[in-house]
């Protein structure tokens, strides 16, 4: 039993999880949101756990948070490199998990451990996205550059210093490995979903309509 009086999910017989992580989390072990995702996913393979490990890059929807400085200011702040960042829907992620918790389901036996990649169709550098931003609304938008440090000063002025640290970190990754799909990664969910992934153009232009209305 856990300190709520729950039972964990081994002793729970638990057999089928689903598990979301974090793209390469087992590479980017100096980010603790990474850190902590890798030790999770180790956790379930050594306790003969039947999961699948979900591990998305980058959200889209981030840019929720920063729309406002690029409609305000005309500049595209996010640090993410000239590597690309193969940006993801939070909905394929909602629907790629829905999948694979009915199929584990669904299943006859425990299924063995698996390892998918969630990722955008297009592979973008900072440049990219701010040229999108520029063509969707029609006026020049810029990018900030690959400055993490100053990155983190600005996240400090409105959040805890450990997480615009840890923010730091996390742009430190981008600009140095940016996360670039495996091949076969986009095939796969594709495939999974039966339909196109959603892409980075069509995610700004519905918020840059939406911002219209507001």
């Amino acid at each position: 039993m856990d300190r709520r009086g729950e039972s964990p999910p081994r002793e729970a017989d638990v057999e089928r999880v689903v598990y979301l992580s974090v793209f390469e989390a087992d590479r980017a072990v100096n980010v603790p949101h990474f850190a902590v995702k890798h030790g999770a996913e180790r956790m379930l393979e050594q306790m003969g756990f039947g999961a699948t490990i979900l591990r998305p890059t980058y959200f889209i929807d981030n840019e929720h948070r920063i729309k406002d400085v690029i409609l305000d200011h005309g500049v595209y702040p996010m640090p993410i490199g000239d590597k690309g960042l193969a940006m993801v829907d939070t909905r394929d992620i909602a629907e790629v998990a829905a999948i694979e918790l009915l199929r584990r389901d669904r299943a006859p036996g425990k299924l063995p451990i698996e390892t998918i990649n969630l990722v955008g169709p297009d592979t973008l550098t900072g440049a990219d996205a701010a040229a999108i931003w520029s063509d969707v609304l029609g006026r020049p938008i810029v990018y900030g550059g690959d400055d993490p440090s100053g990155f983190e000063q600005s996240m400090a002025r409105f959040l805890p210093k450990w997480t615009a640290y840890e923010m730091r970190l996390m742009a430190e990754r981008y600009v140095s490995d940016g996360m670039v799909p495996r091949p076969g990664d986009v095939e796969r969910l594709t495939a999974m979903l039966g339909r196109p992934l959603h892409s980075y153009r069509a995610f700004v232009a519905d918020l840059v309509a939406q911002s219209a209305k507001d």
